[in-house]
């Protein structure tokens, strides 16, 4: 893709990349020359929705590829055909997706759970190489415990074990 291409808003990026990957199963190349927004790095979750259900869902709470544009083409990807709790998206159903883009910004460790707030902070749990991660303003989150519960229990975190919290607020793109 060329950098003109990337002006366009997060979720048309990943749909762009989704469409692609479908068609021909290759990856955009980014060249250089980005625009600001996208030259910068961030983790990103791409979510995938299909008739308002979830179809997919992946993404990195720090960046791990060269900029914002990869990474959110990574993880459209990722979310398309990775997410193990879903079959592979096919191409057919690509109309029918509404796609959402959640750019995070900096893990803030915190050491009070009244420094969180469900609708305005994800949340980041660790207990040794033991990570789970929750975004933030999510449907049937209502309380800083629904919150960390769940975010426990992706994490294999067992009620009683001591854990370390992390906040981060997202920037959510949605179509």
């Amino acid at each position: 893709m060329k950098p003109e291409d990337v002006t366009i808003s997060p979720p048309e990026l990943a749909r762009q990349v989704l469409s692609r990957y479908l068609e021909s199963g290759n990856m955009p190349e980014f060249s250089s020359g980005l625009p600001p927004d996208y030259g910068e790095r961030s983790g990103v979750f791409v979510s995938l929705k299909k008739g308002g259900q979830l179809r997919g869902c992946i993404g990195t709470f720090e960046p791990a590829r060269r900029n914002l544009a990869e990474e959110i083409a990574a993880n459209a990807v990722a979310a398309a055909i990775n997410d193990p709790r879903f079959a592979p998206v096919v191409k057919a159903e690509l109309p029918d997706l509404e796609i959402s883009v959640d750019i995070l910004g900096p893990l803030e460790k915190v050491d009070s759970r009244e420094k969180l707030a469900p609708k305005t902070y994800g949340v980041m749990v660790r207990k040794g190489l033991r990570t789970g991660i929750l975004l933030p303003d999510l449907e049937g989150v209502e309380t800083v415990e629904d919150q960390l519960n769940i975010a426990c229990q992706k994490a294999g975190i067992k009620p009683g074990e001591g854990f370390e919290i992390f906040r981060f607020k997202v920037h959510r793109h949605s179509e």
